[in-house]
C-alpha cells in the first residue's frame, strides 16, 4: 500500500514518521516544491528505521508526481500555514491555487486515490478539492474534526486527571475556532459521561480551551502544530488502508445529512477500504442542532470566497 504525503513541512514530514513507524503503509512518497527538501526529509526519516525498526520505504521528490504513482492515497497538506493573529480564512485564495495544482498533478498519476485534506482552511479546501478533482465525495475527505477531537480529549483528560486512552469525545462543525462545537454531552470516561466528574464550570472551560487550542499553539509556537494534525492524518490512512470501520469526526460533503447541503463540515464518519463509508447522524438536542446550524452558516460563508476561484 502507497500513501503520498504532498508537503513535506512539520505536518507532513510528521504524518510520513507515524505512518512509518506503526508500518500503516509499505511506501510513502513525499513531494515538496523546495529542491532538495522532500528529499532530505525522506532521507532523514528512513535513517530512523535501524532503530526504529520500521520497513516502510519513505523518499522524496521535488515537483515530480511521478514517482506518487498508484497511489492509495494522496495526503494534502501544502499550503501556507498560519501566523500568530491569523485567521484560516485568510488564507483561502492562496491556498486554494496550491490545492488545485496538487489535486491536478496527483490525478494523473492516481486517478483512484482516496484524498485527504489538511490544507486551511480545511472545510473550504475539502470543497475545492471536491470541485476541482470531480471525484466521488467519498474519495475527498477533511482531517479536521480528528484533530478537534484529539485536543478536546486531551483538555478532559487534564481536567479530570484520568488517561487518556479513557476518555472518549468527539468535535462537530467547522474547523476553526468559532465554528467546532466540542460535544461535552457525548464524551465519556470508560463509558461514563464526564458530567458525573466535572461541574458545569469545569465541562464549559474545557470546551472553551478546545475551540482556541490550535490558536493557543500558534501562539506558543509561532506557527501552526504539527505533532497532532500528523497523527490525525495517520490515523485516518491507517482506517482507510487498512478497512478498520474506525469512528472518525472528519470533514465530509453532506448531501442532505445534518440538515445540510452541498458543503463540508465536521461529522461522525466510519472510514475504511472505500474512504467515506458511511456518516452517523447523531441525535443533536436543540442547543446542538443550533450551535450546528451556525457553524454550517459560518463555513458557507467563507466558501463564498471560493467563488471566483472555481468559476
Amino acid at each position: 500500500m502507497k500513501v503520498s504525503v504532498i508537503g513535506a513541512g512539520n505536518v507532513g514530514a510528521s504524518c510520513a514518521q507515524i505512518i512509518a513507524n506503526h508500518q500503516i503503509a509499505s511506501k510513502v512518497v513525499i513531494v515538496d516544491i523546495v529542491p532538495g527538501f522532500a528529499q532530505g526529509k525522506a532521507m532523514d526519516l528512513m535513517q530512523c528505521a535501524a532503530t526504529s525498526g520500521f520497513d516502510t520505504i519513505i523518499s522524496g521528490t521535488t515537483n515530480d508526481y511521478a514517482p506518487t504513482k498508484d497511489s492509495d492515497v494522496v495526503v494534502i497538506t501544502s499550503g501556507i500555514p498560519r501566523k500568530p493573529g491569523m485567521t484560516r480564512e485568510e488564507l483561502i485564495g492562496t491556498n486554494a491555487s496550491i490545492v488545485k495544482s496538487v489535486i491536478e498533478n496527483a490525478l494523473e498519476y492516481s486517478p483512484n486515490a482516496i484524498f485527504i485534506v489538511v490544507t486551511n482552511p480545511l472545510d473550504t479546501m475539502a470543497l475545492a478539492a471536491l470541485k476541482i478533482s470531480g471525484l466521488d465525495k467519498r474519495k475527498v475527505i477533511g482531517m479536521g474534526g480528528a484533530l478537534d477531537s484529539s485536543r478536546f480529549t486531551y483538555f478532559l483528560a487534564q481536567a479530570m486527571d484520568k488517561p487518556m486512552k479513557d476518555i472518549h469525545a468527539m468535535v462537530i462543525g467547522g474547523h476553526g475556532d468559532t465554528t467546532m462545537i466540542p460535544l461535552i454531552r457525548f464524551a465519556t470516561y470508560k463509558g461514563i459521561p464526564v458530567s458525573e466528574f466535572l461541574t458545569k464550570e469545569q465541562q464549559d472551560q474545557v470546551v472553551q480551551q478546545t475551540m482556541v487550542g490550535g490558536a493557543t499553539l500558534t501562539k506558543l509556537l509561532g506557527t501552526s502544530a504539527w505533532y497532532a494534525p500528523g497523527a490525525s492524518v495517520a490515523y485516518m490512512v491507517d482506517s482507510i488502508l487498512n478497512d478498520r470501520k474506525k469512528l472518525v469526526p472528519c470533514s465530509v460533503f453532506l448531501q442532505g445529512e445534518y440538515d445540510q447541503n452541498d458543503l463540508y463540515i465536521g461529522v461522525p464518519c466510519i472510514l475504511g477500504k472505500n474512504g467515506l463509508e458511511e456518516i452517523v447522524e447523531l441525535k443533536l438536542n436543540q442547543e446542538e442542532k443550533q450551535k450546528f446550524e451556525q457553524s454550517a452558516q459560518m463555513v458557507s460563508q467563507t466558501n463564498k470566497e471560493l467563488g471566483n476561484f472555481l468559476s
